[in-house]
């Protein structure tokens, strides 16, 4: 039954993708960028709670390592589908049709997106993180070794990874704490999604466990969000506030309501009452949420700073999540469970 739903999927995702393209390329590649941020993010996020629990042990991370590996099959797939946004990059980022400054100030801002060098680095983590993901999900054997090795070499990556394809939207600004922010939102998304993916009876004694962790997850995404608000805005430079000031109209800043009030204060009230992290539905309704959130955050990172975005091509951001469903439904397909379990 699932194979028709995903054609039709497919095929309804290809009519808006072509509509998108006639109307406006660069907002359909924007809502691309988001919105396979936030899948290959989810997906990498679980893999870094994989390794953590390799790191530390505990019976939490017992009932969520099968799925997020079997999840975590789909990475190398999902890496493949950054190839529009290669294709299209000269639509999505201004610094690629203006040529170097020749200023000393700017010689390795100069240096460091030139197209070459931006393609190459591109390809280099989708390869990297493909490479990580295959053999963790096809090791027969558990390591603190490589995932402390993974875990530093994921932290690395997503930190370049963001400033390259999220921040360079807007190349004149920047931010210490992004990269940071970045890689919070991923492992916070792979909670969430093992918390969704598990077997509910597998996961029932543990979700007070799971609960704590989507709460230390929350605040630190809730403090590094804020720490780069205050930093900035006490700040008031030109070049570091630009990027907070294209996201001050009424549409945006509505969303940046929404996003305090989703993804943190009203998961931070929940996930501080006992009784709720111990009731399945609760949890499932909470990560579910949370997911919804970081798609938001995915979209209120990325939109805002395309030059010439049109509002009324905005819908290009709900239209483009038609392929997270699609490949949701692609991830819960039945996989061949070889070194699923990875025993000790």
């Amino acid at each position: 039954m699932r194979a028709p739903v995903v054609i039709t999927g497919a095929i309804v995702t290809a009519a808006l993708a072509w509509a998108g393209w006639r109307l406006d390329a660069r907002g359909l590649l924007a809502a691309w960028l988001a919105t396979w941020w936030f899948v290959t993010g989810a997906l990498l996020g679980g893999l870094a709670n994989v390794w953590l629990h390799q790191l530390t042990g505990g019976a939490w991370g017992e009932a969520i390592r099968p799925p997020l590996l079997r999840a975590a099959r789909w990475l190398p797939l999902a890496c493949l589908l950054f190839l529009p946004v290669l294709l299209g990059m000269h639509a999505l980022y201004p610094w690629l049709d203006h040529p170097p400054s020749g200023k000393p100030e700017e010689a390795f801002r100069d240096w460091w997106l030139s197209p070459g060098f931006f393609v190459a680095r591109s390809i280099g983590y989708l390869l990297l993180w493909s490479a990580l993901a295959w053999i963790e999900t096809r090791s027969q054997r558990r390591s603190a070794g490589r995932a402390a090795a993974f875990l530093l070499l994921y932290g690395v990556s997503v930190g370049l990874a963001a400033v390259d394809w999220i921040m360079s939207l807007q190349p004149h600004w920047y931010s210490s704490i992004f990269g940071w922010l970045a890689g919070a939102g991923q492992v916070l998304a792979g909670m969430a999604l093992a918390v969704l993916l598990a077997d509910r009876e597998a996961i029932r004694a543990r979700l007070p466990d799971l609960g704590n962790l989507l709460l230390m997850y929350v605040l630190v995404w809730g403090y590094l969000s804020y720490s780069q608000f205050l930093v900035i805005w006490a700040a008031d430079l030109p070049h570091e506030i630009s990027w907070y000031l294209r996201r001050s109209d009424t549409l945006w800043k509505t969303v940046a309501w929404l996003l305090a009030a989703v993804h943190l204060f009203a998961p931070l009230a929940l996930l501080l009452a006992r009784r709720a992290k111990r009731a399945p539905r609760v949890m499932g309704m909470l990560a579910g949420t949370l997911l919804g959130a970081h798609l938001l955050d995915c979209w209120w990172l990325v939109l805002p700073s395309v030059e010439g975005l049109q509002g009324r091509t905005l819908w290009f951001a709900p239209a483009a999540a038609a392929v997270l469903a699609v490949l949701a439904m692609l991830v819960r397909l039945p996989v061949p469970a070889r070194g699923e379990g990875n025993h000790a």
